[in-house]
Parts: C-alpha cells; structure tokens; sequence
C-alpha cells in the first residue's frame, strides 16, 4: 500500500518540477530588447500622451489591441471583441436662470451651476433652509428636527473638524462628505424631500473669470454611476448673493467664518420665505473611451478568472508639449503585453494556465480611475469569481528619492497585507525563486501620506473585494508628470526583471489548485 502511495507523489512532485520549470523558460519571453520596442512606439509622439478621449488615446488602443491580436489572446466573448467601451461627457450650457422673489439672479456674479453634477431640469421652492454643511451623519448631523420637505436647502461645502481631526472619519483625512461630498449631500437633501439645493463654497467668495466659463463648458468628464440614487439639481452662490438672500435675521458673516475653520454648527434650520425658481437646461456630446481586453482561456478552472492590469492612458498635449508617460504607464502597458506574449508561447506549447487568464489594458487613470470603475461596475467575468488583480504601474524607473544600496534591484509591492493572507506567501515565494528582488512594503502603511493604495486602478477591484497587488517603482518626483518623463529614463535591464517577477506570480495564482482566499477585510478606508 506504501508504495504504490509513493508513485502518486513522485508523480505530482515531476509535474510540480515540469510546471516550475517551464514558468522559468517562457518567461525568458520577457526582454528588455521587447519592451524597449514597444514602449518606443506607446511612448512616441504619435500618441501624443494618449489623454483619455483624444486620438491619441484611440491609437494606442488600437496598437494595444493589435498587439493582443498578434500575440493569439482571444477577443472577450461577452464584448465581442477587445475593447470595452464606455461612455464620456462634455456639457455646454444652454439656458439657465434663477430667480428669487420674481427678481432675476445674474450669472457668473451671483450663482454659476456646475455642469458635471447637474443635470437638465428646474425646481421651485417657496422655502429656503439652512442646514449647516448638508451632513446627516451618526457622528454630526446637520438635519436634528429639521424639516425640509418641499423646500430649497442652503449649505457650505466641507465637513467639520474638531481639535484638527474630522468629527465623521476621527482622522486627518475627511470623509465621503468631503469626497464625493456634493454628490453625497445632494442625495442625503433628495431623501428628505428637498427640491433643490443652493451651496456657498466658504474659500470662494466670488467666481473669477475661469470657474465662469467653465461653467458654460466641461471638459471631458467620467459620469460616475449614481445607481439609482435620487439627487436634486442646485445652484453655487457667491457670498454677497447669499448675504443678500439671507438679509438681516441671519448672522452670514459668523457662519462664513466658522464654515472656513469647518467648525461644526451648533444652530441649523434658519427658515426663510422665499420664491426660488430654478432653471437649467444644458447639451451634451459623448465621447467614447476604451478598455482593451484579451484572453487566454484556462483549463480546469477556466471559470476562474486572474487579470494582469496596467493603465495605458497618460496626460496628452499640453501647451505644444507631449506628456510622453514613458514610466506612467507606458512600463506597466508594455509589461502587460510581455506578460501576456510569454503565456501566449506556453498556451501555443501545451502549457496553458488552468485558469483563465485576462490582460486588461485601461484608460482614464490619470483622470480617476475612469476605466478601471467603469470596468469593476460593469464587469465581463464575475468579479466573485475572479481571484486576483496584478496590477503595474510605474515599473520602468529608479526612484530618485530612494538612497539606499538596493536602488537597482527592488520594486515597491502595495496590497501584501490587504484582502488575501495568501497574497505575500506566493509573491515572496516566486521572487525568492525567480528574481530576488528587494519587495518593498512601505507605502502598505494605512498612515501613508501619499496614499498609493487609492491611486492606481487596483483599487477598484479591492473595493469589490478582489485581492490586489500593485507593482511600482515609487517614481513620485524628477519626471513625475512631467513631458520629460521619456523612453531614455527607463532601465530596461530592472524593468525586465520586474516584469518577470510579476510573470512568476501570476503564474503560480493561475495553476494552484484554490483560489486566493478573501480572509482579510480592508480597512485602508475609501478614496
């Protein structure tokens, strides 16, 4: 019985050696000579810094998309090709007025409405109300026995703070009031019944030349999903409007100066009769933009999903200079391709991965985060089926603030201690094997300033509960977003290596026998 236990085992034991083993000799498709070569064409001025709704944006999508293509990675079946398109908006104003007790307010003086977070329509209230900074919250609330039915409430933008933390969050940082903020409050008036709103920016006392004209044309804007929430339109005063609406029963001036140190307000609910009438009406161009996809199809677990990400849009043209984002994206971009170039030649040998594999190219980082939201709320594969995101941003590069020995052999890993205990045992174990780069860990901390856990598009998958690691070279300074951020900074020998590290752990996710478990909640808070 022993010993036909041990041919079983020698068995798999050959089979976990043949596995490794040919994880070392695809990745050798990995090459500095190949990624140069692609990231000189992504990085050109063809491109023109590939801004996210521009045709340089379209290009490098297409070049990306041929790429796959040529590689072999099939088309996504539910998209029925390999781009992922989604939709971008640009507002002009059409008509707007608003008219309080039958008298006409002027625009750009008085009150602005801001395109991106208004949509066509009209309200009239009979009623404004002030509520403090619009906030109902079990930690401050703004609304205690107010009512505010069928009214038009008055706030100022912010949240308060106390002993120089935010009440809400207790932290430095504010909370979902401050970011998304507006929109937040907007939905918390709308469920009490408001009709509309009016809002005092208390650090803006009146709108200079710029804020007006954009308040008669939006750049190019990503419409963040309101899944349903029901919102209300309103209007941006200045102060001298306000003061005047609120006359001599209301002490403005110390409620400006409170809401500019955001003191919280101890006394809301100022009640005023006052015809308001509001009117907006705007038109709107689409521009689409892209994610682009490609796969290669797992074996026994093909309906379990790893995704290796990178950004491929930068920040285009600006002033007749091209932003070229060589290292940012342009490094994890090409990364990506390689990665998928290697498991493309296994696939084409008989070493296909048990899982399904899935290279995602997306624009609209450098914007926020556009494609990959627009991707994790409208996902082609399950995201509770997906068991990890690699994601490479900024890989290409030696951070010129680090000033230590290991300067050319490390790379900095965001997400080890987040979401998945599994998560560090693999990435370790595969560098250890492979690279033997040094993995840094310091920008992991929940104290971070910087806050690079929220600033590539790992993110939106960790906020549906994805397991995430992010690959990054700590480039915060130097080129930086600058047009000089170009080809000749890379080093290529570092960049390969990198990228082979990132191979190797895809690797070992997409053939072990469980997914990645989701035993650790994130508690690094939100964006």
């Amino acid at each position: 019985m022993k010993q036909l236990l041990l041919l079983p085992m020698a068995l798999l034991c050959m089979h976990a050696f043949a596995q490794n083993d040919a994880a070392l000799k695809y990745s050798n498709a990995i090459t500095a000579a190949d990624l140069k070569k692609h990231l000189t064409i992504i990085a050109s001025d063809e491109f023109e810094g590939r801004e996210t709704g521009t045709e340089g944006q379209r290009k490098a999508a297409a070049y990306i998309e041929a790429q796959f293509k040529a590689i072999g990675l099939k088309p996504i079946p539910a998209l029925k090709g390999y781009q992922q398109y989604y939709p971008l908006y640009q507002d002009s104003l059409q008509n707007t007025t608003l008219n309080i007790n039958g008298t006409a307010a002027t625009f750009g003086t008085d009150f602005i409405i801001p395109m991106n977070t208004n949509e066509s329509g009209k309200f009239k209230g009979k009623k404004i109300v002030f509520v403090g900074y619009g906030i109902d919250d079990a930690a401050y609330s703004d609304y205690t026995n107010i009512n505010v039915k069928g009214k038009v409430v008055v706030f100022f933008l912010g949240e308060p703070k106390k002993d120089g933390k935010y009440i809400i969050s207790g932290a430095t940082r504010g909370s979902e009031w401050t970011f998304p903020g507006i929109t937040k409050k907007l939905a918390t008036a709308a469920s009490k019944g408001a009709v509309g709103a009016l809002v005092i920016n208390a650090n803006q006392e009146t709108f200079n030349p710029r804020t007006v004209e954009n308040g008669k044309k939006t750049g190019v804007y990503f419409p963040s999903e309101k899944n349903g929430t029901k919102t209300i339109n309103y209007a941006s005063i200045s102060h001298g409007f306000a003061k005047q609406l609120v006359g001599d029963d209301f002490n403005f001036d110390s409620y400006l100066a409170s809401a500019k140190t955001l003191a919280p307000f101890t006394i809301n609910g100022f009640e005023k009769k006052m015809a308001v009438n509001y009117v907006f009406t705007k038109g709107r161009n689409t521009i689409m933009a892209s994610n682009v996809l490609g796969m290669i199809e797992g074996t026994d677990k093909k309906d379990e999903y790893v995704f290796l990400t990178g950004h491929y849009d930068h920040l285009g043209k600006r002033n007749g200079k091209i932003y070229y984002g060589a290292d940012d994206d342009g490094s994890g971009t090409c990364g990506v391709i390689q990665m998928a170039t290697a498991f493309a030649k296994a696939a084409a040998a008989g070493d296909k991965p048990r899982r399904t594999l899935v290279f995602m190219t997306v624009s609209g980082e450098e914007k926020g985060l556009w494609g990959s939201e627009y991707y994790s709320d409208h996902p082609v594969f399950p995201l509770e089926k997906t068991t990890v995101d690699l994601n490479t941003d900024m890989v290409g590069r030696v951070d010129t603030e680090r000033k230590t020995a290991d300067t050319l052999n490390y790379v900095y890993v965001i997400g080890h201690d987040k979401l998945s205990s599994d998560l560090p045992i693999i990435n370790e174990g595969m560098n250890s094997k492979y690279t033997n780069l040094v993995l840094d860990y310091k920008f992991d901390d929940p104290n971070d300033p910087n806050r690079i856990y929220f600033r590539s598009d790992h993110y939106n998958f960790a906020r549906k509960g994805v397991p995430i690691l992010f690959f990054y070279d700590g480039m915060l300074k130097s080129d930086y977003h600058q047009p000089t951020d170009t080809v000749d900074k890379i080093n290529f020998e570092l960049y390969e290596k990198r990228v082979k590290m990132i191979f190797h752990t895809a690797w070992e996710i997409a053939n072990r026998n469980d997914m990645l478990k989701r035993d650790i909640p994130l508690t690094m808070g939100s964006r």
